[in-house]
């Protein structure tokens, strides 16, 4: 017998809150009502691509493949490993990281340049040295702007695969270009403004990357080991094996993570393209256009 409509209503609020409650945190409601009821410009209009982007359930993939892609730079891995505590508190990474996309995208420009302004002095705080003895620093421009770009191409791409409305050529640049002005807000001298500036871009860190020891441990704690509720487990699992999916090859070999591209064509990707347009249900309310909610907004 299937669900009565006011029964699938009650069964999509519960999974919403479930999962807002995950992305955003205890100060989530709060966090959203300033994001949206503050008065003021912004840095990007309704009609903005990042809005699109930022605002599909394709995030909860993009996200982890973003992750993933920035591991294989040893400097930056270092830095995640030896400061961000996200082993020990990764919900809390992932609420924190989840309201700035938010604010920066869909809040007013000086709540949006004062997240940037937070970030940034945390990144100044952040230096160190590597186990085989290369010094490295969060705020370096180099290495900020590899963390910008595997974001914006994973972001991107998963948008792309999974995105209930994906861009057509010129909404993907207009999304790299809208992504270049919250870069330059942290740091980044020159991002790259369209989706070949992209690509060449990282191409050229293609020399820099590897995999170390620390970025295979933090591969397998994202992917097989995360502290998920046992209910969680099969979603994630499926959004883990998407993220996978969206790795180029190489990236996939240096992690050791295994690609069997029929199987990701018979199975992998549909079963993600589902439990994506489940997630955008749970945290679609009645009257916003698919595609339009946003990470921690709801």
């Amino acid at each position: 017998m299937g669900l009565s409509p006011d029964d699938a209503l009650g069964l999509r609020d519960r999974l919403g809150r479930a999962i807002f409650s995950r992305v955003a945190g205890p100060e989530g409601p709060a966090t959203r009502a300033r994001i949206h009821d503050t008065p003021g410009p912004r840095w990007f209009g309704p009609e903005r691509p990042v809005r699109r982007v930022h605002g599909d359930a394709a995030m909860f993939i993009g996200g982890l493949t973003a992750l993933l892609m920035q591991s294989l730079h040893p400097l930056a891995m270092a830095a995640v490993a030896g400061h961000s505590g996200f082993r020990g508190d990764p919900w809390g990474r992932l609420q924190r990281t989840s309201t700035f996309l938010a604010v920066t995208t869909y809040g007013p420009a000086d709540s949006a340049q004062r997240a940037c302004d937070r970030v940034r002095a945390v990144h100044d705080t952040v230096r160190g040295t590597t186990t085989d003895g290369q010094a490295y620093c969060a705020a370096d421009p180099h290495l900020l702007c590899w963390v910008h770009l595997a974001e914006t191409d994973s972001f991107l791409r998963a948008h792309q695969r999974y995105g209930a409305r994906p861009l057509d050529d010129a909404g993907c640049d207009g999304y790299v270009a809208d992504m270049a002005r919250i870069a330059r807000a942290l740091g980044v001298a020159d991002p790259p403004t369209n989706r070949a500036e992209l690509t060449a871009r990282l191409a050229a860190y293609r020399a820099e990357l590897r995999a170390t020891a620390e970025a295979r441990d933090a591969a397998r704690f994202l992917l097989l080991t995360p502290p998920v509720p046992a209910l969680a487990r099969l979603p994630y699992a499926v959004i883990a094996a998407n993220a996978v999916c969206l790795l180029p090859v190489w990236a996939a070999r240096a992690l050791r993570l295994p690609r069997i591209p029929p199987a990701e064509g018979l199975c992998v990707r549909p079963f993600g393209t589902a439990v994506t347009a489940g997630i955008r249900w749970a945290l679609t309310p009645p009257g916003p256009a698919p595609g339009q909610v946003e990470p921690a907004e709801r």
